[in-house]
């Protein structure tokens, strides 16, 4: 075969060639074939050389909603979250969506499984194909949300405060909310309690560990047990949690409350009158399970209003930077009561 055929060969479309057959041809991330594509960000010339020679050895062509980010609207929002499965993600993309298609845009969902650089590879190559993007309790570290921060796709962060990082935020308050569950603890006579904690990545999990670091002032001795604020991950801290020997558990969500909850019954300790659980969302499960669960209402619906109402008035050039809040609420069931006399424990 002469060169030239060589060369036609190598230049002749290749059908469903994909940005990550892209990044494996070059030797670089998706990331990096993103920023190529979108020309944002700072890439090596030689990086953006090795890219723009795979494109073309492939035959990869971005697809319509890519080619349309220059030809106005696109009608699309992008939305990612750490964890698809979590009711409460579920409640809070449920109102955007309603949001959204009352304003004629369409919602692509996407999932981090928690992971950041996942999380910051995905709004990159989302951003081509979307007008903006909701990041839902994003784990992107501050320079990637810089990043996003100076492109034009305009991008709202849901649960997530980060100083010197120029972005729409709705939040909840939530270590005020963690304080206040606290003093109910408190005022049942409860003097030890252990955290469950969420993930360490989790801007949340920062702030009601803050709030239980500031109950410590009104003479609560407060224990962190590390989990990842899922069913399982909390049944199996139950025992070192136990090992404490604390009168009540603060869980990071209702999730985690089930796993402690199911760990404390296979153990044959009674919540409340041994053990007080407290959890935190009042997703619809909280309300259901034996006993009812004393929680904190993570206002999911409001969440979602504030979010869709940032994104549309970046949309319109017109962001508003401060942080928006909605308000938690303590919800008082019958999972906690007084302390008991005898602290339980794995004996």
């Amino acid at each position: 075969m002469s060169e030239s055929a060589r060369q036609r060969k190598r230049q002749t479309p290749k059908s469903g060639a994909t940005i990550r057959m892209v990044a494996k041809e070059a030797g670089v991330s998706t990331a990096t074939v993103s920023r190529v594509l979108t020309q944002s960000g700072t890439v090596k010339p030689e990086l953006e050389e090795r890219v723009r020679r795979a494109i073309e050895a492939l035959g990869y062509e971005p697809n319509a909603a890519a080619r349309g980010l220059s030809n106005g609207s696109l009608r699309n929002i992008g939305i990612i979250m750490p964890d698809m499965t979590n009711p409460y993600f579920f409640h809070v993309v449920d109102q955007v969506t309603r949001g959204a298609s009352e304003d004629g845009y369409r919602v692509l969902m996407a999932s981090s499984y928690g992971n950041p650089d996942q999380e910051l590879a995905t709004a990159l190559e989302l951003r081509p194909q979307v007008d903006g993007l909701i990041l839902l309790s994003s784990r992107i570290g501050a320079s990637g949300l810089r990043e996003l921060a100076r492109a034009k796709t305009p991008t709202v962060l849901v649960n997530r405060v980060e100083q010197g990082v120029d972005l729409p935020v709705a939040a909840v308050d939530h270590m005020a909310a963690t304080m206040q569950l606290c003093g109910h603890l408190f005022s049942l006579g409860h003097r030890k309690v252990v955290y469950l904690s969420g993930s360490t990545l989790s801007w949340q999990d920062q702030e009601r560990w803050k709030g239980m670091l500031m109950a410590r002032h009104m003479g609560l001795e407060t224990v962190r047990v590390e989990s990842e604020g899922t069913i399982e991950s909390a049944y199996e801290a139950m025992d070192r949690a136990l090992g404490f020997k604390p009168t009540a558990i603060v869980a990071f969500n209702d999730l985690a409350a089930v796993g402690a909850l199911s760990r404390l019954q296979d153990l044959g300790i009674s919540v409340p009158d041994q053990m007080s659980l407290t959890g935190f969302d009042d997703i619809p499960l909280s309300r259901h399970i034996q006993p009812h669960l004393t929680t904190v209402h993570s206002p999911t619906r409001e969440l979602g209003d504030l979010a869709w109402n940032l994104m549309s008035q970046s949309l319109a050039g017109e962001a508003n930077l401060e942080v928006r809040y909605a308000l938690a609420e303590l919800i008082l069931r019958d999972s906690t009561g007084p302390a008991a006399r005898s602290v339980a424990s794995i004996q």
